[in-house]
């Protein structure tokens, strides 16, 4: 079995990575798996721009998951004020979910955040619609935090998001 090896992106992954992100999210291909957005969303979900400037954010670690030099996933973390980060874009190509790798990528992101941003507790938000996606997070010690905010693109009808957080330190680092 290949190993899995997560690292931080460089330049040169981003156009190997979009096309893994879009198949995760949207489109027929996202169908496949099981965390797609595509009976929600048709648009796409990110573009090339926009990945480069999360690898220009001093404040941001885009994370490639590789699996034999193939990147087959990443995660994105973004350093709060609060000691915290918001952690998003976690995606799997959807032919190989269900196979653990969420759950890997997952655990890195969490100990990266700790370790290299010296956060204490990790934000995410899920649309509320997705009660499983949901559940899965809270299967990994995510809690509900009972907030909502809106979807960041105005939709008819409109998408609302749950925010999840998880306490990922009880002490300083430093």
């Amino acid at each position: 079995m290949p190993i899995l090896t997560i690292r931080p992106a460089l330049d040169r992954d981003i156009p190997l990575l979009h096309p893994v992100i879009e198949r995760a999210y949207r489109g027929e291909s996202a169908r496949s798996g099981w965390t797609h957005e595509a009976d929600l969303l048709s648009d796409t979900r990110t573009d090339l721009e926009s990945l480069y400037a999360l690898l220009a954010d001093e404040n941001t670690q885009l994370l490639v998951a590789e699996n034999s030099d193939t990147i087959i996933g990443c995660v994105q973390l973004s350093r709060r004020d609060d000691r915290g980060c918001y952690l998003g874009l976690l995606c799997v190509d959807p032919n190989l979910q269900a196979g653990g790798y969420g759950k890997k990528i997952l655990l890195a992101a969490e100990h990266y955040a700790q370790s290299e941003f010296d956060a204490m507790h990790i934000e995410m938000t899920v649309i509320d619609q997705r009660a499983e996606l949901i559940a899965y997070y809270e299967r990994r010690g995510y809690q509900n935090t009972g907030k909502i905010c809106a979807f960041p693109i105005a939709l008819d009808p409109p998408l609302s998001m749950v925010i999840l957080c998880k306490t990922i330190a009880s002490a300083p680092l430093r």
